[in-house]
């Protein structure tokens, strides 16, 4: 047995496997547009109806709530999430989910947002593709905690985990770049068409963004599936791998490229 295979073997990713008759190969296309800044769809197409979603709470001073988010250090950001009434997910909520992991991080892992078992226990990733992610960072030789943060596009769960809405995004979106300001990572890495199509703020298929080096404001950012999405298309789970083999190249190219513009003139 290779390398190679022992490696997807151990997170999870080898491609052996069997299909049942008529699953799914292909992901679903999402319907014609572009929203800037706002979510398009979600890897799986088939999300439920956000009409019926609730009024929000008393309007806030957008832009200086967003001033004054921009102003937190650690402590006061995380709880001015803890305590955030800015939009209809408060009123759903168990938990508040601001991120968790090494605050001097090099790489930023940034999904959609909280599941049920998230919701119950305030801390991102931790169910089913939370262990699946965990596999392939190990496979890396990384883990969340040591290098590594890990953060969602929103703080709250969407009930019935839909995909966000815009106002909900919205909301959120200070929190997540003043965690972005303050982590000043090498590398972004938007797990699912969420994440990606909110950060860089227009539509596009992943398979159109994988293996490319997009930014977010100052900040590289590249893009793979979501590991709740690979959970449920299993053909997919090798690009995954690709994907992070191709941004841990990327990151040590700049490391390297760092290191060597530091050196003195000789």
């Amino acid at each position: 047995m290779s390398r190679r295979t022992e490696i997807l073997d151990e997170m999870g990713l080898s491609p052996r496997w069997t299909l049942r008759e008529g699953f799914a190969r292909t992901l679903p296309t999402a319907a014609p547009g572009t929203v800037t800044g706002t979510p398009a769809a979600a890897d799986d197409a088939s999300s439920p109806d956000t009409s019926d979603t609730p009024a929000a709470p008393a309007a806030v001073d957008a832009q200086g709530r967003a001033t004054a988010i921009m102003q937190m250090d650690w402590t006061p950001l995380a709880e001015a999430v803890a305590g955030c009434t800015a939009c209809p997910l408060a009123t759903t909520r168990n938990c508040t989910v601001f991120g968790v992991g090494d605050r001097k991080a090099s790489w930023l892992f940034v999904g959609e947002g909280p599941g049920a078992e998230e919701d119950e226990r305030g801390e991102p990733f931790v169910g089913q593709a939370g262990r699946l992610l965990d596999n392939m960072l190990a496979a890396l030789g990384m883990k969340r905690g040591d290098d590594v943060y890990v953060a969602n596009i929103v703080k709250c769960r969407p009930p019935g985990n839909r995909v966000p809405a815009a106002a909900e995004v919205a909301a959120c979106e200070p929190y997540l770049h003043r965690q972005i300001q303050l982590l000043q990572p090498k590398v972004i890495v938007a797990l699912g068409k969420t994440a990606a199509v909110t950060l860089l703020g227009k539509e596009q298929s992943i398979a159109s963004m994988r293996g490319k080096v997009f930014r977010y404001r100052d900040t590289p950012l590249m893009v793979t599936y979501h590991p709740a999405y690979l959970l449920r298309t299993l053909p997919d789970k090798i690009k995954a791998w690709e994907d992070l083999c191709f941004i841990r190249e990327r990151v040590a190219e700049w490391r390297a490229g760092a290191a060597q513009d530091a050196q003195p003139p000789g």
